[in-house]
């Protein structure tokens, strides 16, 4: 029976009792916000008063901008200016929980600005690192040391090797929100239908390739800087995808590719794209005002 098939035979072997469910670890938490701005309203208002609650926006989302230095991974906020129709603003916060990222969003609609935005939609997750290769190898030594799954030493033994791999891992699960100009945001799924569904491939054969849907993105190295979030969940899709590079065209270039690796063009859904240039804090009363700040 072919990979490709709904339902697969595993083989009979030490294999084949391992879990079904690969490993991850997890970083921030993470809030995308897509807002309209209610633009007529707000040219109905005075200079000063548009002025003066810009100001005190720039000031709010300065403070959020910023990573406190030496503060551990307190996260950070970034505003992006959105192209199309489907919202003018995008907040992203990278946070330590959930309800940190509450407390950002608290913020942001006690300003007095909250009242010329008008939620579009919203995305929650949390960044995460899929390990198959290494979930393999670890059922492998556990199954071979005679380590029953799913036992409490079972669960001790993988914590163990998770918090290794967390620290390993430190800078990749707790990143600055990159500084490039454009972002590309879209959530995606596996398909889990009646003729192709992702859930029920063997672990070896996913592991297999998901390891060549990665070798795609390798390729960009450099060019494009890419954060996978999980939101199963937590939200209606089941990851959420943001790339970040100074040059959109790397974008459709990167995305066109893995359309043509087997994960992708077999088992891949995709959500909305949203595509964005970078403002900062300091430059959103120019933003309202109409003018991209460069």
């Amino acid at each position: 029976m072919t990979a490709t098939t709904s339902t697969p035979v595993r083989p009979h072997s030490a294999s084949a009792e391992i879990p079904e469910v690969p490993l991850t670890t997890e970083g921030y938490s993470v809030l995308h916000q897509m807002m309209r701005f209610r633009r007529t309203a707000w040219r109905a208002l005075p200079e000063a008063t548009r002025s003066a609650i810009a100001r005190e926006a720039e000031a709010a989302l300065g403070e959020m901008e910023e990573k406190p230095a030496g503060a551990g991974p307190a996260g950070q906020s970034a505003l992006f200016s959105l192209i199309g129709h489907k919202g003018d603003l995008m907040f992203v916060h990278f946070r330590n929980s959930f309800a940190d990222l509450n407390q950002a969003e608290l913020k942001l609609a006690n300003l007095q600005l909250n009242d010329y935005l008008e939620p579009t939609t919203s995305y929650l997750s949390i960044i995460e690192l899929g390990l198959y290769d290494s979930t393999l190898k670890i059922y492998k030594e556990l199954t071979d040391q005679g380590i029953q799954p799913h036992s409490d030493q079972w669960k001790a033994e993988i914590e163990c090797k998770l918090n290794r791999h967390r620290e390993a891992m430190h800078p990749r699960l707790f990143p600055e929100i990159p500084p490039n100009r454009y972002i590309c945001f879209y959530p995606m799924d596996r398909k889990r239908g009646e003729d192709k569904n992702w859930y029920t491939l063997p672990i070896e054969e996913r592991a297999r390739q998901m390891n060549d849907h990665g070798m795609v993105g390798r390729r960009y190295s450099g060019e494009v800087k890419q954060i996978i979030t999980g939101s199963i969940g937590f939200d209606d899709w089941e990851w959420g995808v943001d790339l970040f590079a100074d040059d959109p065209l790397v974008f459709k270039k990167l995305i066109y590719e893995m359309r043509f690796d087997h994960v992708s063009a077999v088992y891949a859904l995709f959500g909305q794209f949203y595509v964005g240039v970078r403002c900062p804090a300091a430059a959103l009363e120019k933003l309202l005002s109409g003018e991209l700040p460069k």
